[in-house]
C-alpha cells in the first residue's frame, strides 16, 4: 500500500496481508481525504480498528497534529509500529486495546475513523460510546466504513454530511451537531 498524498506521499506501508483486515483501497482513500481535507489541519485523530494504520498515517501525512492508532490484533499492532518506525513518525501513539476501552477513556478527538470487521455491529456500538462519552470535539467528524449502509446506525446528535458507495463498500461521514 502507498500513502497517496502529503508529507509521506508515495511511501509504502506494510499490512495488506494482516488476517481479518481489509485495507481501504487507494481510490476510496483518495476520494475520502479530498472530502475531509478541511478538517485535517492540526487535528487529533483516532483510528479505531486501525489494521495497518493506513488511515491514521494518511491523516498525519496530510496535516493532522497527532494520531492514536488502535487495534486489538497483535499482528496489526506489530505492523503499525513497523510502519511508523519506517516512516519516522513520532506524532502518534499505538494502542493495543479493545475499542470500548479506548472510547470509555473520554478523550476528545477531531476525527474518528471507524472501519471495523464487516460482520459486526461495532459501528453502532462505537457511535453510541462516542456520543455518551463525549469523545468528539465540536465540529468533529466520524468516518464510517461498512459493506451495508444500514449497519451505520447513529443518534440525532450526529448528522450525515456525506454518504458514498464504492463498489460493495459504503463510506459515511458524520458530523457532531
Amino acid at each position: 500500500m502507498k500513502i497517496i498524498s502529503g508529507l509521506y506521499k508515495g511511501r509504502t506501508i506494510k499490512g495488506y496481508d494482516i488476517e481479518g483486515t481489509r485495507p481501504t483501497q487507494a481510490r476510496i482513500k483518495e476520494s475520502l481525504f479530498a472530502t475531509i481535507q478541511d478538517y485535517l489541519e492540526d487535528s487529533v485523530i483516532l483510528d479505531l480498528f486501525a489494521g495497518s494504520g493506513n488511515l491514521g498515517i494518511e491523516a498525519l501525512s496530510n496535516g493532522a497534529k497527532f494520531a492514536y492508532l488502535v487495534d486489538n490484533n497483535y499482528q496489526a499492532i506489530k505492523t503499525i509500529k513497523e510502519n511508523i518506525f519506517n516512516l519516522n513518525i513520532t506524532n502518534c501513539e499505538v494502542i493495543k486495546a479493545d475499542y470500548k476501552e479506548v472510547l470509555k477513556a473520554k478523550k476528545k478527538y477531531d476525527i474518528i475513523f471507524l472501519d471495523p470487521p464487516y460482520k459486526t455491529d461495532y459501528i453502532e456500538k462505537a457511535l453510541k460510546l462516542i456520543i455518551s462519552n463525549n469523545c468528539l470535539n465540536d465540529e468533529g467528524i466520524v468516518i464510517c466504513e461498512s459493506n451495508f449502509l444500514d449497519k451505520i446506525v447513529y443518534s440525532n446528535e450526529l448528522e450525515n454530511i456525506k454518504s458514498k458507495k464504492y463498489g460493495d463498500k459504503w463510506v459515511v461521514i458524520l458530523k457532531k451537531i
